[in-house]
């Protein structure tokens, strides 16, 4: 039946329109999905943000270690930051990467490595850590510290 297609007007016309609307789709979602970029606050590298704004980080992974500075033990779903920009306690929430780290981090360690606007995410599988390399991530401050009046109402 290809030759179908060939011969009838409406039928390529048909097509046109289908091919036309999900490329206008694809463009628009992608222009969407960008526009997060547009409200990240730029600010000082060594300043801590403000609670409930949107800042850029470099995310890596990290897979060694038992005990947090925090004095707890590691496992998914916590961070490693400079102090001085996320003290301990803090809570966030990193967007613009992989789906399966996006979400919602405490910071309860700090490493050496870990400078300015740096992440480090705790990862079981060291495979795992080395693969995520580094990568630029949006950081939404929900709490700064262990101090709940810190925190986006």
């Amino acid at each position: 039946m290809p030759w179908t297609l060939s011969r009838s007007l409406w039928m390529k016309l048909l097509v046109m329109a289908v091919a036309a609307v999900g490329f206008i789709a694809i463009y628009y979602e992608r222009d969407m999905l960008d526009s997060k970029v547009t409200r990240i606050e730029s600010a000082s590298e060594t300043e801590p943000p403000t609670p409930g704004r949107t800042v850029r980080f470099s995310v890596t992974a990290y897979c060694k270690g038992e005990t947090t500075a925090a004095g707890i033990r590691v496992r998914a779903g916590m961070a490693a930051a400079d102090p001085k920009v996320l003290p301990l306690g803090s809570v966030i929430r990193i967007e613009g990467l992989p789906t399966a780290f996006e979400g919602i981090y405490t910071v309860l360690d700090t490493g050496p490595e870990v400078q300015g606007r740096e992440l480090d995410l705790y990862m079981w599988s060291c495979y795992d850590a080395l693969e995520f390399g580094r990568r630029p991530a949006a950081v939404t401050v929900l709490r700064l510290g262990w101090d709940p009046k810190t925190s986006v109402r």
